[in-house]
C-alpha cells in the first residue's frame, strides 16, 4: 500500500511539474483519511490516541513539513529550523502562511532605543513538541478564552471531519458519501445524493472543540497550486461568505468563536467591521496601484495582500475566481463584497506581528537606497533604505511579501489600508 501512495504522489509533483492539474485526491480528500497515517496501534509515540506525534499538531507535521525542501512546496505549512539559521526565512508560500515565522525574533534600535519583535507574536502558537513550537506566554486568545496550552491544528481544523457540502450549499454530517475535496478550483462537484468535503476540514457548529463553540461553517476555493512564490503571479483564494446557506457562516463569525471581542457585532468595542459590505471602498479598491497612482481597473485589481470575501457562497461562482486560468481571477470586489479578518491578517503565521499581511510598524513598506533605486527595506540596505526594516533583512523582507518584485508598488509605498481608504 505505502509502494501504491508514493507513486501516486510521485505522479501528482509529475503532472503539476508539466503545468497539469490532477483531479484533487489527496490523503484527506474531503472527509477523515487513512487511520494508519496518524495512528499506530502498536507503536505510537504518544499514548493520547495511539498517535504517530508526541502531540496533536506534531502528528499533522510529520506530513506538513519536509526537511527536504527548499522552496515553496505542496501542502507544507512549515520549514524545518536548520533552514532558518540566521537570516534565513520561512520557505513556504501558503495563503495561511508558515508557522515557521513564529520562531524568528527580530531586534532593532529604533527612534526610542532597542527594540524587540518577538517571533511569537507572528501568528497562532501551536503547541508541536517533536517541531519546536511552544504554547504562547499568553494565557489565551487576544478578545477571547481559548486557552492557549490547548491550541492545536486540530483547534481550527478537524482531522476527522464527517462535514459535508451538499450539491445546493447546505452543508450536513451525514447524508451521502464524501467524494473529495471541496478547497480546490480541481475539486470534482458532486451531483445528486453526494456531497464533497468543506473547505480545508475547518471546524464548525456540527463539530467543535473543546473550548470552543462554532457558529457555523466559512466557506472558500484556493487554487489547487496555492502553495507558490508570488513573484509572477498571484495566488487568489475565492473567499465566500456562507450566511446564506444552512450552517453556513461568514469569516469573521467563524473567527469570533476564539475573538469575539475583537469584533463589534460581538462586544461593542469600537474596532475595525468586518463581514460588511464595501460599498464605495469597492471603487478605491479597483482604482488603487500603488501610493499616490488611482489608475487601477476593476478587472485587475484583485491583490492577495489585502483579499476580501465575495458576497456569495456557492462553488460554482468562487471557482473561477481562484482558478489561475481564468478571465477573472483578477478581479476586484462589488460593492456587496465583503470585508472580513483575512482581509488582513493570515490564518497561519506572517512575517510581521498579529500574523498581518504587511508590516504596520513602519510609515512605508517599500524603501529607496541612495542611488534612488526602489528596493524592499532591510538592515543590510544603505542609506536610507534601512528604514522601516525592523531588524529585516531586505531578503527576509521580500519572503515576507511573498517574494513579489518591489516595482509592484514603487517608491514610498505607504500601509496597503490605502487599497480602499486611499489616504495616501
Amino acid at each position: 500500500m505505502k509502494a501504491v501512495k508514493v507513486g501516486f504522489i510521485v505522479l501528482a509533483s509529475a503532472l503539476l511539474a508539466m503545468g497539469v492539474a490532477p483531479m484533487s485526491f489527496a490523503f484527506h480528500s474531503g472527509g477523515v483519511a487513512e487511520c494508519t497515517g496518524c495512528h499506530s496501534m502498536h507503536a505510537p509515540l504518544s499514548a493520547n490516541n495511539l498517535l504517530l506525534g508526541t502531540d496533536d499538531s506534531s502528528t499533522c507535521l510529520n506530513c506538513h513539513q519536509n526537511a527536504a525542501d527548499t522552496k515553496a512546496s505542496s501542502y507544507h505549512i512549515s520549514t524545518v529550523d536548520s533552514k532558518l539559521t540566521g537570516t534565513g526565512s520561512p520557505l513556504q508560500r501558503t495563503p495561511g502562511g508558515d508557522f515557521a515565522w513564529l520562531k524568528k525574533t527580530y531586534s532593532w534600535t529604533g527612534y526610542h532605543g532597542p527594540e524587540t519583535e518577538a517571533g511569537s507574536t507572528h501568528g497562532h502558537n501551536i503547541i508541536a513538541a517533536d517541531y519546536g513550537y511552544f504554547v504562547d506566554d499568553k494565557a489565551g486568545s487576544p478578545g477571547g478564552s481559548f486557552p492557549s496550552a490547548q491550541l492545536a491544528c486540530t483547534s481550527c481544523h478537524d482531522q476527522h471531519s464527517k462535514a459535508r457540502r451538499f450539491p445546493d450549499g447546505t452543508i450536513a454530517d451525514t447524508g451521502a458519501p464524501i467524494i473529495g475535496s471541496g478547497s480546490y478550483d480541481t475539486s470534482i462537484l458532486p451531483v445528486g445524493t453526494q456531497a464533497m468535503g468543506i473547505y480545508r476540514l475547518l471546524r464548525g457548529n456540527l463539530n467543535p472543540v473543546s473550548n470552543a463553540d462554532f457558529t457555523g461553517y466559512p466557506v472558500a476555493v484556493a487554487p489547487y497550486s496555492y502553495n507558490r512564490t508570488e513573484a509572477v503571479t498571484q495566488t487568489r483564494v475565492a473567499y465566500g461568505d456562507a450566511t446564506g446557506s444552512s450552517n453556513g457562516a461568514s469569516w469573521g463569525q467563524w473567527c469570533a468563536t476564539c475573538h469575539a471581542n475583537m469584533h463589534s457585532t460581538k462586544s461593542g468595542n469600537l474596532v475595525h467591521p468586518i463581514d460588511e459590505p464595501l460599498s464605495g471602498y469597492s471603487v478605491n479598491y479597483a482604482k488603487y496601484v500603488s501610493s499616490g497612482i488611482m489608475t487601477g481597473s476593476s478587472a485587475t485589481s484583485y491583490l492577495s495582500l489585502v483579499p476580501f470575501a465575495t458576497n456569495d457562497w456557492k462553488f460554482s461562482t468562487l471557482k473561477p475566481l481562484a482558478d489561475p486560468a481564468s478571465t477573472i481571477t483578477g478581479s476586484g470586489p462589488d460593492a456587496a463584497d465583503k470585508v472580513m479578518c483575512l482581509s488582513c491578517h493570515r490564518a497561519h503565521a506572517s512575517g510581521f506581528p498579529e500574523m498581518l499581511r504587511w508590516n504596520t510598524e513602519s510609515e512605508f513598506i517599500t524603501a529607496v537606497d541612495n542611488t534612488g533605486t526602489v528596493i524592499w527595506p532591510g538592515t543590510d540596505a544603505v542609506g536610507g533604505a534601512s528604514k522601516g526594516s525592523n531588524g529585516r533583512t531586505s531578503l527576509e523582507t521580500a519572503a515576507a511579501y511573498y517574494d513579489r518584485p518591489v516595482t509592484v508598488f514603487g517608491a514610498y509605498q505607504r500601509q496597503l489600508c490605502n487599497k480602499c481608504h486611499a489616504k495616501d
